[in-house]
C-alpha cells in the first residue's frame, strides 16, 4: 500500500509556465501588453479597475502600430478632408501631437461625417459615422490597450465582433448544439439597438479609469464615434453610437457586456 503523504506533489496541467498566458493572448499586441499585464489580466486586479493605461495609449510604439492599421484599411476623409495619404505626408508631426494631447489632456476627437449606406434586404439605409483620420489612429489604439480587459468577461457562446471568432465559430457551435439532439433556433433582432446603446458609466463594477480621459471631454474618447452625422457633438449619455470608427464593434460589445468604462476606419 503506497503511503500518500509521502508521494511528491503533481504540478497542475493548467499551470501557468513560461509562455502559456502569452500563447493565450497570442492576438494581443506584445508591446503593449506584457507577460506581467497578461497574468495580472488572467489572475484579476485589485479594485478589479486598470489605471494610468493612457500611458499606454499615448506611447509612440501604440500610435505607430494604430496608424499602420488605419493606413492598411485605408477608408474615406472625416469632416476634416483629410485623407489617410494627406495625414502620411505629415505623420512625424502628426503623430507627435496626438502623443502630446493625449498625456497632457488635452486631446478632443473630432466631429464625425455622416454617411448612408444600403441595408442589405431593407429599402432602408444604414447609417455610418466617418471619424476623421487622427481619431481613428487613437481609436484603434485605445481597442489595442482596452479590448483584452473586457475580452476576458464576454461570454462564451459570443462571437461577434471579437478577436479569433466569427461566424464559421458560431455555425460549428450550431452543428454540435444540433448533434446533441437541440431542435430549436431562435433568431432575433433589436431595431436599431446599435445607435441607441446608452453610454452611461454602467453599475461601476469593474472597468478603466484614468483622470486624462475624463479630463479630455468627460469620456467622449471612448465614444469619439458619438456626433450627429454633420461635424456635430452630441451628449454622450443621450447620443447615437454611430458606425464606422475602427472602435465601434469592441465598444459596443463594452458597452452592453461590460456595462463600465470610466473615461475616454471610415467607408
Amino acid at each position: 500500500m503506497t503511503d500518500r503523504a509521502a508521494e511528491p506533489a503533481t504540478v497542475q496541467k493548467t499551470a501557468n509556465t513560461p509562455g502559456t498566458i502569452r500563447a493565450r493572448w497570442g492576438w494581443v499586441d506584445a508591446a503593449i501588453w506584457t507577460e506581467r499585464m497578461l497574468t495580472a489580466l488572467e489572475n484579476g486586479v485589485q479594485g478589479s479597475k486598470w489605471y494610468s493605461l493612457m500611458d499606454k495609449v499615448a506611447s509612440r510604439t501604440t500610435l505607430e502600430g494604430a496608424w499602420e492599421q488605419v493606413q492598411a484599411h485605408q477608408g474615406a476623409a472625416g469632416v476634416d478632408h483629410v485623407t489617410v495619404e494627406v495625414f502620411e505626408q505629415h505623420l512625424e508631426e502628426n503623430l507627435d501631437k496626438l502623443t502630446d494631447g493625449l498625456r497632457a489632456g488635452r486631446y478632443r476627437p473630432q466631429g464625425i461625417r455622416r454617411v448612408w449606406i444600403p441595408k442589405p434586404g431593407s429599402r432602408e439605409q444604414r447609417p455610418l459615422g466617418v471619424p476623421t483620420v487622427r481619431d481613428r489612429v487613437v481609436q484603434t489604439a485605445l481597442v489595442k490597450v482596452l479590448e483584452p480587459i473586457f475580452e476576458r468577461d464576454f461570454a462564451e457562446h459570443s462571437y461577434g465582433f471579437r478577436p479569433k471568432r466569427g461566424c464559421k465559430d458560431a455555425l460549428r457551435r450550431v452543428d454540435e448544439l444540433l448533434k446533441q439532439g437541440y431542435q430549436w433556433i431562435v433568431d432575433a433582432d433589436l431595431k436599431s439597438y446599435f445607435d441607441t446603446i446608452p453610454h452611461g458609466k454602467g453599475d461601476g463594477k469593474g472597468g478603466v479609469e484614468d483622470s486624462r480621459w475624463s479630463g479630455a471631454g468627460g469620456g467622449r474618447e471612448l465614444s469619439a464615434s458619438q456626433g450627429d452625422g454633420d461635424g456635430g457633438r452630441m451628449d454622450p449619455g443621450t447620443g447615437n453610437a454611430a458606425r464606422g470608427g475602427p472602435e465601434s464593434p469592441a465598444f459596443q460589445l463594452i458597452s452592453r457586456s461590460a456595462g463600465s468604462c470610466d473615461g475616454g476606419g471610415g467607408t
